[in-house]
């Protein structure tokens, strides 16, 4: 069947759900005026997800009809083809995506969900970028049951969201997921907007009402954040959870967001404690939904247009993710979701993670942004040695900014975050705008604090900005793992994952992959399933000899057992944290 696009849209894609068991959508595109030489192309990453994915290597079975007739389609380059065509008659073209990725980044399909992004579905016509898309979602006997949701604008939809939609242009049309399935939803209006919740996979212990009233305060606490009484910049919003057994995840998008948690962090009826699981939740919604202001409307300079053939560098992501990684926790503190404590504890575990990150010492947290491409998303044994986390720096220098403008008394990060939304018109922003805004509302210049905090990596200065709003520093003996310089998996035996660098488990010679088989002690070896037995059997001895596998060679390594602390914030005086924890609240 061909793809009919409604008036006013020349681009059409009819996307079906082909085959459940083998995972494949099936997509027409119909272009209503085709170029001579029409090229079309698959992106090769998604925004907000900062590695080249190359989803063109899930697409098949692509072909071109005009008039009837079988058209050519010549293959360009590993996500490019190009079509011979008429240009005064239609040209409709047809081809297969697998999707079997569970993630919250790429397209999946079985037989109790459908999920994709249009970036691994569909086409970019080229040089009708600017064009009115459609994207007609059909519900086929096999899901005929199902319900679709997508925060693009509804065109003809019937009651269980299958229908046709409308893009303003490609970049819409791809910033728009779909959800497909038989899911949970309901919708609520915050500052004045509409906003639904979809959550699937949820079991039957699921607390839907408490989940919503949650999600409906946070909402309202980042609208009164960015706006105070103004309305938000979308006219709609679509949250998309996917419960899972076991995952973590989120992916922003102009009026909505793909999440993916595990069904345990979901709230369960008659359950009234906060579990730890579930603050993790509410701070992942409430970090991608402070997204739909910092990085998709207000942004780096150079994403203000997507170029989805290649990377997109910049060496802002310490403000866009780490900056929104400060606020996520922070607001659920001022929206009444987490107490002082709560929020201390996620502060505090943010700390350590970087604290206990030697790459913060090797490469600046801009540098660390720019290289997302290459290191943050390809993590291996040595990452945590080479770079750091733009999201937990960035994170951290927020801290330091926000406490030192409190400080000196002119102003708060609140008030440099809202006008820098009014300074770049909700649009592309430079460092020099972050700069700019500083000195203004700060009083001074803080060339000083951005080389080193930003450009730099000398340590921040936490323990001397925090001591003014109450909080205490306590160093307590750190575990095992962070006193040996390693991170391991113990799924099948002690597996090393990562040694840190200057670490005793480096100087003693271990590496990455080795297996800890045993530990000798005063010469009586003793087996080893865990690594925290290590201390049982070592009792007071300072060193110890490890025997280890690597490569089927069995090692003998001698260990040192350092004294390494870690540190635990301590609020004294809760009344001298207030203007900063409950600001808003």
């Amino acid at each position: 069947m061909t793809a009919s696009p409604p008036r006013g849209a020349s681009l059409h894609y009819r996307v079906e759900a082909a085959d459940l068991h083998a995972h494949l959508f099936r997509v027409t595109l119909s272009i209503a005026q085709p170029a001579a030489q029409q090229a079309v192309s698959l992106p090769v990453w998604i925004p907000g997800s900062y590695l080249v994915r190359e989803f063109s290597r899930h697409l098949q079975r692509l072909s071109a009809r005009q008039d009837g007739r079988n058209v050519a389609v010549q293959q360009l380059d590993k996500h490019t083809w190009q079509v011979e065509c008429v240009p005064s008659s239609p040209l409709v073209l047809t081809y297969e995506v697998y999707a079997f990725d569970n993630s919250v980044r790429t397209a999946w399909l079985d037989t109790r969900r459908g999920f994709f992004n249009g970036t691994s579905l569909c086409l970019k016509v080229h040089g009708q970028e600017q064009s009115v898309h459609s994207l007609e979602l059909v519900a086929g006997k096999p899901i005929a049951h199902w319900e679709a949701a997508t925060s693009l604008t509804p065109h003809r939809v019937g009651k269980r969201g299958f229908g046709t939609y409308l893009a303003a242009d490609y970049d819409e049309l791809v910033d728009c997921p779909v959800e497909m399935g038989t899911f949970w939803s309901a919708e609520f209006k915050a500052g004045g907007v509409p906003h639904r919740l979809v959550v699937a996979g949820a079991g039957e212990s699921f607390d839907s009402a408490r989940l919503l009233a949650d999600v409906h305060r946070i909402c309202e606490t980042e609208i009164r954040f960015w706006h105070d009484r103004k309305r938000p910049p979308h006219r709609n919003y679509l949250f998309l959870l996917n419960c899972i057994d076991d995952g973590y995840g989120g992916l922003e998008h102009r009026s909505s967001t793909a999440l993916i948690a595990s069904r345990r962090d979901l709230p369960r009826l008659g359950e009234t404690r906060l579990a730890d699981g579930y603050v993790t939740l509410l701070g992942l919604i409430s970090h991608e939904y402070f997204h739909t202001w910092n990085v998709k409307h207000l942004r780096p300079a150079e994403f203000t247009h997507y170029d989805y053939t290649r990377e997109n560098y910049t060496q802002l992501l310490w403000f866009f993710e780490g900056f929104t990684s400060y606020y996520d926790d922070l607001l659920l503190r001022r929206g009444g979701l987490i107490d002082d404590a709560t929020y201390l504890k996620l502060l505090n575990k943010t700390i350590n993670q970087v604290l206990q990150t030697p790459g913060r010492e090797v490469q600046p947290v801009a540098q660390a942004s720019f290289d997302a491409w290459v290191k943050y998303y390809r993590q291996d044994e040595n990452t945590a040695n080479a770079t750091v986390s733009y999201y937990t720096k960035g994170a951290l220098v927020a801290l330091c900014f926000d406490l030192t403008l409190r400080a000196e008394g002119h102003t708060t990060l609140d008030e440099v975050m809202r006008a820098l939304w009014l300074r770049c018109k909700a649009g592309p922003m430079a460092e020099a705008d972050f700069a700019a805004v500083l000195k203004e509302l700060g009083g001074r210049a803080f060339t000083r604090e951005i080389a080193a905090w930003i450009h730099g990596t000398r340590e921040l200065p936490l323990e001397e900005l925090l001591q003014p709003h109450g909080i205490v520093v306590l160093e307590e003996p750190a575990q095992l793992q962070q006193r040996l310089g390693l991170r391991v998996t113990e799924t099948a035996g002690i597996q090393i994952k990562t040694v840190l660098r200057g670490g005793a488990a480096e100087q003693a010679g271990i590496a990455a992959n080795d297996e800890v088989l045993a530990v000798e002690v005063a010469g009586i070896g003793w087996r080893l399933t865990k690594l925290d037995d290590l201390l049982l059997y070592a009792g007071n001895h300072k060193k110890v000899t490890v025997l280890a596998a690597r490569d089927r060679r069995l090692l003998r390594l001698e260990l040192s057992l350092p004294a390494v602390t870690t540190w635990r914030l301590v609020l004294r005086d809760a009344a001298r944290a207030q203007p900063w924890l409950a600001a808003h609240a």
